[in-house]
């Protein structure tokens, strides 16, 4: 039997029977505030009259009705090399997606999923602005199978030679590479700004949901009553600034235990495998997340080392992989994370192991050109003293002579920030350090690059130096750029022919 009549002989296969509800879930999501708005502000009294209330409720019905069609509408087929899918009832569509075009396999389960033993599948390869395929919802034992359906005939399209290191695969099934204890989840929350963000993001959303003058109002009252409080105790300068003092560091720590409480619910049970040349990454406690990619789809490294990371001794460990996210609409599910949390020699070991052919930690880190240190300086410090040349106009003189008390720390922050700055070239790997009060380290194969830029800014052109850019496919906006700054011209210009004639003997891996 041959390939094609093999596929056609393959049965259609449907959704799970409740996919229609999460569904339906995912469309409410979109519609909730307006429907809600006109269910609990429509009035029969009003210009709209009764269709106010039965609005909403024609509204819900149409989603219901979408919902069931698509779970009668939608079909798949795993075939021997691809995935079939079929969908629409007016407008059809068929679409068939190569096993070997998927970089990214990911699962996802809500509090919800879990109670009907049901996962949602997200398909993703490189370069679309959205997952090739997304599956809402199937069994869980279904989608675990199609996950290894698409792990098996990657495997098997790995043709000899494609992976540079044959050698170094796993031999071991699910072999662990990293977990994190409850220990490291707590050190994680800890480090993190987590309780901040979702406490500023709730903050604007209730801004944004009451209306400004409520918020105002609120906010003023408060402000007033605390004050007011404050004022009939009569405290010394000394014990109100004391009990300021306490005031922020109980609400410093009340947001370092909210960031340890989401720390738990996103990274509880966390545990990174690697099975048949993938990655897999397994999260969560509520909602469990699971998704892998291939080792050959890795682009470019990350290793981030933030103060309080430095006082706990741990690194973050991130890669940029040839998937993207949705245009806007990026939900974290692709795999970022290697190690949110580890020690240096546990993300150095991680490195190794994965790429084995590669010399990490770099050994010989070239510095930057000299001058560096004025460069990072002098564009704070005009902007510094125009600043604070401004206040002293509108709140006198004292206010400027405490504001220039600035410039010699910024000066020796920028003289740090220039030791700290440096690249590493050798025949397998391209690296870039940077930071000081947060450093951070980016690397890349070059097997990996996919284009090189040099440029020259005013400033480089006065101070005879250039910066080499460096694209790979799949970067992330958080991560720093993987590019090569401050280096002398002609140094930067040999660096460049050196890459060029490097990236034009090599086949590009991704």
């Amino acid at each position: 039997m041959s390939q094609a009549q093999a596929d056609i002989a393959t049965p259609d296969r449907r959704l799970h029977p409740w996919s229609w509800l999460f569904v339906l879930i995912q469309q409410l999501k979109q519609f909730v505030l307006p429907l809600a708005a006109l269910l609990f502000f429509g009035s029969r009294r009003g210009p709209g009259g009764d269709w106010a209330l039965i609005g909403p409720l024609i509204g819900v019905g149409v989603l219901v009705l979408i919902s069931v069609l698509r779970y009668f509408t939608y079909r798949y087929r795993i075939g021997r090399d691809s995935l079939t899918i079929r969908e629409g009832w007016l407008h059809r569509s068929l679409r068939e997606i190569p096993f070997a075009r998927i970089h990214n396999v990911g699962l996802h389960q809500s509090l919800l999923h879990r109670l009907f033993g049901v996962a949602e599948v997200r398909l993703e390869s490189a370069g679309g602005q959205k997952p090739e395929a997304e599956m809402r919802v199937l069994r869980l034992d279904e989608a675990l199978a199609l996950e290894a359906s698409v792990r098996r005939q990657s495997r098997a399209g790995t043709v000899a030679g494609d992976d540079p290191h044959p050698a170094a695969q796993p031999a071991a099934q699910g072999h662990t590479l990293l977990s994190l204890s409850a220990a490291e989840i707590i050190r994680l929350g800890l480090v993190s700004n987590r309780g901040m963000i979702v406490f500023a993001a709730a903050f604007g959303a209730a801004w944004q949901f009451f209306p400004d003058d409520w918020m105002a109002h609120l906010v003023e009252r408060f402000g007033r009553q605390l004050f007011g409080y404050a004022s009939h105790l009569q405290l010394s300068l000394v014990v109100a600034a004391t009990a300021a003092l306490l005031l922020l560091l109980l609400a410093l720590a009340l947001l370092r235990l909210l960031s340890v409480l989401l720390a738990f619910l996103q990274y509880h049970g966390f545990r990174l495998s690697e099975s048949q040349h993938r990655l897999t990454v397994e999260r969560g406690l509520l909602t469990r997340l699971r998704t892998s990619v291939a080792r050959r789809r890795i682009q470019a490294w990350s290793l981030y080392e933030g103060f309080l990371h430095r006082r706990f001794k741990r690194r973050n460990l991130r890669i940029d992989t040839a998937v993207a996210e949705m245009q806007g609409q990026g939900d974290g599910r692709a795999l970022k994370e290697l190690a949110p949390i580890a020690s240096p020699d546990a993300c150095d070991a991680l490195v190794r192991h994965l790429l084995p052919q590669a010399q990490w930690p770099c050994a010989n880190w070239l510095p930057a050109a000299r001058g560096t240190a004025w460069r990072l300086f002098l564009p704070g410090a005009v902007f510094w003293l125009l600043l604070a040349s401004a206040l002293a106009i509108a709140f006198g003189q004292p206010l400027f002579l405490l504001l220039l008390l600035w410039l010699p720390w910024s000066a020796w922050s920028a003289r740090q920030q220039a030791r700290r700055i440096g690249y590493s070239v050798d025949e397998q790997l391209v690296a870039v350090r940077g930071g000081w009060w947060s450093r951070w380290w980016r690397f890349a194969e070059i097997d990996k690059l996919q284009a090189l830029r040099l440029s020259r800014s005013p400033l480089d052109r006065r101070f005879g130096t250039a910066s080499l850019w460096l694209d790979t496919a799949g970067a992330t906006g958080l991560a720093p750029p993987l590019r090569i700054r401050y280096v002398p011209q002609a140094q930067a210009h040999e660096l460049y022919r050196q890459l060029g004639q490097a990236l034009g003997r090599r086949r590009l891996r991704w």
